[in-house]
């Protein structure tokens, strides 16, 4: 009897965050070991499920930066990155668009709809979702690396209105037709504030951001978009976690209420953030 007790207890304390996000639009960067692990696979399947049947509007945006090496090792393609970002040729192109916009993202939504859910698989280059341009970090050219400068949100609106979960593969379309390259955690951040997202969720490999990497005590639960900023130009932030408290930084800017960064790798990480007092990771304000 306790236990049933301790159950519903915990349903009572979701109760005021579904209340709160009702309606709402979070978005959902999908990445790192939860994306490889067929067990953790599932638990952020199902989390993004009940978020839709709680009456939340889950967009997922994904990468897939492991798939596409592993797909360029097998035909004899060496992988080579700059800062990095992967230098992406004409033909690094099309395996990037082939794994992304094909495999990846067909399996995602596969294993959404597996769940009860309704997912449809999209890239940028559907209905102009996302524009790009050549992006020159460093005045270096990557070749088909892109940058974004135009974000059409028609399409995920039509389907987040019509009871679906669009997941969002990181390519874009330039001036011409071409495709580009993007990074999947600045498409989260940006896609994000178009939508004027309640929340945006990063899934990443450690608990959060921390003021020492070295020292895994020393993280950070909460922090100001302001002091994200002044870590990173301070050097105090691990070089994997840059693009993405960049990305959490152009959300809030965007309008974005919070943003978090949280370990996908423990199981149904999402629903202990978004429906639990305490929450896990760092949260960006």
């Amino acid at each position: 009897m306790k236990h049933r007790a301790e159950q519903a207890e915990i349903l009572l304390q979701a109760l005021p965050y579904i209340r709160n996000y009702y309606g709402k639009t979070v978005v959902i960067k999908y990445g790192g070991n939860a994306m490889t692990d067929e067990a953790l696979k599932e638990s952020v399947t199902k989390d993004i499920v009940l978020l839709r049947y709680v009456g939340m509007q889950p967009v997922v945006v994904h990468g897939g930066g492991p798939e596409i090496t592993e797909l360029m090792e097998k035909i004899g393609k060496k992988p080579e990155f700059v800062g990095g970002l992967r230098v992406t040729d004409a033909e690094t192109m099309e395996i990037v668009e082939m794994v992304l916009a094909g495999k990846t993202n067909k399996s995602i939504a596969s294993l959404v709809n597996r769940q009860g859910g309704k997912a449809v698989g999209l890239s940028g280059k559907d209905g102009s979702l996302l524009v790009a341009r050549k992006a020159m970090p460093g005045g270096v050219d990557l070749g088909y690396v892109g940058a974004i400068v135009q974000i059409n949100t028609e399409i995920v609106q039509i389907l987040i209105r019509e009871g679906y979960v669009p997941v969002i593969a990181s390519i874009a379309v330039g001036e011409h037709g071409e495709s580009y390259n993007v990074n999947a955690d600045h498409v989260a951040g940006e896609l994000a504030g178009a939508l004027k997202a309640a929340k945006l969720v990063m899934l990443t490999d450690v608990q959060g951001v921390y003021r020492d990497f070295s020292d895994k005590s020393s993280l950070i639960s909460e922090l100001s978009s302001r002091e994200a900023e002044e870590l990173i130009r301070a050097g105090r932030v691990d070089k994997g976690m840059i693009p993405k408290i960049e990305a959490c930084v152009t959300a809030i800017r965007g309008g974005v209420e919070k943003a978090h960064v949280i370990d996908g790798t423990i199981p149904h990480a999402l629903l202990m953030e978004i429906f639990t007092d305490k929450g896990i990771g760092t949260m960006i304000t």
